[in-house]
């Protein structure tokens, strides 16, 4: 391999209607920057299995919720982890990319998450709260999310595996940190809860610092991107709402340049790890 100019695939759905983001540009721009130590070529998901092979490494970026293109992104996981081809994100998260069972783990674990139950029995351990959260394990981008009352809970099918319950967290904001590999490179915060993608830069606490690290040392993910999503309560303090190990929306045009720049920095320092890890 010639690592002077390697060749990353990165894979990007520029078409998909992301709700308050424009996930196109983030992409173009990102991928323009990449171009400086590497030769990209942009794909779309579903084309991602039948191209790797002709690249060094494949880069997910932005390529929608799998969920629809399952078939189609389980094809590429699975030639990828025979093929050994690299990719970043590593496939070895336990975060959302492996469905969002995690949130039960670190519920069981005592891990400051939003209190998550998946079995009828266990709804006895939920807080009471005004509604509850119910989402399906292998959702994403609030696909199939509902908010019912207590007494609608006996009648949700729980038997299944396949949905998740959880308090509604009447929460002050929300919160994002953003990684690369373990490190993290900035925070963005949306001030009013109901504008979710409206995110302001963000000076993270000593103690905020700490408890997103704690999520991403947590998981097992080698070389990639992770963004620790989190809601201050009204007591003060953060508790987990997502763990995105997949293909985390960076909103990268609002963290400012310096904080971009930095960004593209440790990107290509992982992705050159990445490559000599294979060499």
């Amino acid at each position: 391999m010639d690592l002077s100019r390697p060749r990353l695939l990165y894979v990007t759905d520029l078409a998909y209607p992301a709700r308050g983001r424009r996930y196109c540009d983030e992409d173009i721009w990102l991928s323009s920057r990449l171009r400086e130590e590497f030769d990209v070529a942009l794909c779309h998901p579903l084309d991602a299995a039948a191209l790797m092979d002709g690249f060094d490494a494949v880069v997910v970026r932005n390529s929608g919720p799998v969920l629809h293109y399952q078939a189609a992104y389980d094809a590429f996981r699975e030639r990828a982890l025979a093929g050994g081809v690299p990719v970043f994100n590593a496939l070895s998260g336990k975060g959302d990319m492996a469905g969002k069972g995690y949130l039960l783990d670190l519920t069981a674990a005592g891990y400051p998450v939003i209190p998550t139950v998946a079995r009828a029995a266990d709804l006895q351990l939920l807080p009471d709260a005004d509604e509850y959260a119910v989402k399906p394990v292998l959702g994403a981008d609030s696909i199939g999310l509902e908010f019912v009352g207590r007494e609608a809970l006996s009648a949700l099918d729980l038997d299944g595996g396949a949905l998740l319950v959880q308090p509604r967290i009447r929460f002050r904001y929300e919160v994002s940190f953003y990684f690369v590999d373990r490190s993290l490179q900035y925070a963005l915060y949306a001030p009013r809860p109901e504008e979710r993608w409206a995110l302001e830069p963000y000076e993270p606490t000593d103690a905020d610092r700490e408890f997103a690290q704690k999520f991403v040392d947590w998981n097992t993910i080698g070389h990639g991107i992770q963004r620790v999503d989190a809601c201050r309560t009204p007591e003060g303090g953060l508790l987990l709402v997502e763990l995105e190990d997949l293909n985390p929306y960076l909103s990268l045009d609002l963290a400012g340049a310096e904080a971009r720049d930095a960004f593209v920095t440790a990107m290509t320092h992982s992705l050159r790890g990445l490559l000599a890890a294979r060499v």
